[in-house]
């Protein structure tokens, strides 16, 4: 359940459509999600929420789009937001992941998840060589 109410409409407001406006665009569909229909309830919030998902996310950069969606429904996974999850691995579908590689990322993620538990109740001390300025050196 959500813990604000979504707007009826929320593009009487112009900051909120213009926003609604770059999102379509960015994006070259008419769809607007939830995230971004209930984040209208403030429209400077809106703002600098979806300045920083076009800038991270739809900026071309040394990572593809699906690299960049798996790493952020990974990330979802470790925090359990359900919603991210969702759209993150169905954006991720859309830049063409297959079955095949969705099952291979959900073992790399588990395995992870697992080894970094042990990791952290172990307390493992981390090797010097994995040390940037050693590696970098070397």
């Amino acid at each position: 359940m959500a813990t604000i109410s979504r707007l009826q409409n929320p593009e009487e407001n112009p900051r909120v459509k213009s926003v609604f406006d770059d999102i379509r665009a960015t994006r070259g569909s008419d769809f607007i999600n939830n995230l971004w229909n209930y984040l209208a309830f403030n429209p400077d919030l809106l703002e600098k929420t979806w300045r920083d998902v076009k800038e991270v996310m739809a900026k071309p950069s040394y990572l593809d789009p699906m690299t960049k969606e798996l790493i952020y429904t990974a990330v979802s996974i470790s925090n359990s937001c359900e919603y991210c999850i969702h759209s993150h691995t169905a954006a991720a579908r859309a830049y063409g992941m297959t079955d095949e590689q969705y099952a291979e990322f959900l073992s790399i993620v588990s395995l992870a998840g697992r080894t970094n538990n042990l990791l952290n109740g172990i307390k493992v001390p981390v090797d010097k060589e994995f040390d940037h300025d050693k590696i970098k050196n070397d």
